[in-house]
């Protein structure tokens, strides 16, 4: 049993709005520089908007230039699930979470050199941010 079960479908579209539910259920992508993340600076950490599962930390979080926000690693390998996407006329590597697997975004081989060179560009609408001073209170004290 996962610390971090994923809803029913109905659970879902009632508890996600339309862009959200498009993106994580429907594999969408929202507009560059028009999304909540993409140049926030707090500290903390973004989990899974359906389930809660910690994917990424402030601390890997970078601008890329590129609209959406950009980390160099996950929080945890084990919470990204990797995948093929062939989409668009593209092949990319396409990542999920792995409780809620849900689309998150993708991870491209243009990140930034000294930090492994891994570009994790992610939706923000399948994130939610905890704030560095909530996560002992929300369950998430040991990502502190």
């Amino acid at each position: 049993m996962s610390k971090y079960p994923k809803p029913s479908p109905e659970e879902i579209k009632s508890k996600l709005n339309l862009t959200q539910y498009k993106v994580t259920q429907e594999n969408a992508t929202e507009m560059p520089f028009k999304n909540e993340y993409w140049d926030h600076e707090e500290e903390g950490i973004y989990v899974d908007i359906v389930t809660g599962e910690p994917l990424f930390s402030s601390k890997d979080k970078y601008d890329a230039g590129c609209g959406w926000p950009s980390f160099t690693k996950a929080i945890e390998d084990e919470n990204i699930v990797e995948k093929l996407d062939k989409s668009h006329g593209m092949i990319r590597t396409e990542v999920r979470s792995k409780y809620g697997d849900s689309h998150l975004g993708h991870v491209f081989p243009d990140g930034p050199k000294d930090k492994g060179g891994l570009r994790y560009c992610i939706n923000s609408a399948a994130l939610r941010f905890i704030k560095k001073e909530d996560m002992e209170k929300e369950g998430y004290g040991e990502y502190l």
